[in-house]
């Protein structure tokens, strides 16, 4: 598991040398769909573990106690990152590391495997979680491909998930919308571009428009949340002298999770639909849509995990697998070392004052929180 600190006399500190431990998660290459070297490494560590019972599925590895306490905690994590920026080896300096995966979520994942391998008495049993694909296409998430082998490894009483929130809760999720406006026009030679109606120019107005959004910001919880609305790709013509006859604008909108994805499509529906003409082909429809989960901070074991923190919940401005957990009836927060502004950057990093903050909370919860868990 995590290597230890130690003191002048050769005694071990209380809390492991985490940085190191992460520099080691670093250093073994995970992009999605190529996780199962970490996969391994992660397995042999937990099986090691006596109190521990190990299950592997593809490249995702649940390792949990049977102590029959009376509630559970889910720690849950993901193994892949996202491609290489000239940072794919560890570096560490004083007391930062820097590298690909550090604070997104290789700093997570070692608190995670140093709180499995603590021989502190517990309060509640404990899930760990380490999944694979969840840096790209929904449909290729690990926790999906659990659920559908073996669901009751997913069970528990809350979820804490290790994304970088710099050691604070950050709490629910944002929703995510993906939608795509066609719209039509009439092929013409671009000398007679008269002849024609170009698709291409009449997204003008609809740009205009999305640009123009004016961000809702709905407070829930003491926490604040921020919708944007953002054009992410245009497309459209067929050759460089030929009038465009389709244009395709796509359009990525992140809602707060007072609102469900149909409430959601609606006020994107609103704001373009005025500039639509259906007779020359103008559509729009929905791509993907994956829904927010509420902040969750009214159940004991978050509220004690809050309080540990010393630190006011914040929003949590993105999309996460809170809201997997969400769905299935377990609150479920986001709780990790990493500045999440960092994650998928070059600069990339993680300091150890983040990572010894956020095991010394999760620790201390699980040891100390059985009279918050009833």
């Amino acid at each position: 598991m995590a290597p230890s600190k130690t003191t002048g006399s050769g005694v071990e500190s209380a809390v492991p040398d985490l940085l190191a431990a992460t520099a080691v998660l670093v250093a073994v290459p995970s992009v999605s769909h190529s996780e199962g070297l970490l996969a391994d490494q992660v397995e042999a560590g937990l099986r090691r573990v006596d109190r521990l019972s190990v299950d592997r599925i593809g490249n995702n590895v649940v390792a949990r106690t049977h102590l029959g306490l009376p509630s559970r905690i889910v720690l849950a994590g993901h193994l892949d990152t996202v491609p290489a920026n000239g940072n794919s080896d560890p570096k560490i300096e004083g007391d930062t590391l820097w590298g690909l995966g550090s604070a997104d979520m290789k700093g997570g994942l070692a608190v995670m495997l140093a709180v499995a391998g603590t021989g502190s008495g517990a309060a509640m049993d404990v899930t760990y979680v380490f999944y694979s694909g969840e840096e790209v296409a929904r449909e290729h998430n690990g926790l999906l491909e659990i659920e559908a082998v073996a669901p009751e490894l997913l069970v528990g009483d809350v979820a804490v998930l290790g994304e970088p929130t710099g050691a604070r809760i950050e709490a629910g999720c944002q929703g995510v919308l993906k939608m795509e406006v066609s719209l039509g026009g009439v092929r013409a030679h671009t000398a007679r571009p008269w002849m024609g109606v170009n698709a291409v120019h009449r997204l003008a107005p609809l740009l205009e428009r999305v640009a123009g959004y004016e961000s809702r910001q709905p407070m829930i919880d003491g926490c604040r949340y921020q919708e944007a609305l953002q054009a992410v790709n245009v497309s459209g013509g067929v050759a460089a002298n030929v009038v465009p006859d389709r244009a395709t604008l796509s359009l990525n909108h992140r809602f707060a999770p007072d609102r469900d994805a149909a409430a959601a499509e609606a006020s994107v529906r609103a704001l373009v639909e005025p500039l639509l003409d259906p007779s020359a082909g103008d559509r729009i429809a929905v791509v993907e849509s994956q829904p927010g989960a509420l902040p969750s901070l009214t159940h004991p074991l978050l509220r004690t995990l809050l309080q540990a923190t010393s630190l006011p919940p914040r929003a949590k401005l993105g999309w996460t697998d809170v809201a997997f957990f969400a769905e299935r009836g377990i609150p479920a927060v986001n709780f990790g070392p990493g500045d999440p502004e960092v994650a998928h950057t070059a600069d990339e990093r993680v300091t150890r004052s983040e990572l010894d903050r956020a095991y010394t909370s999760l620790r201390d919860l699980i040891s100390g929180g059985a009279s918050q868990a009833t």
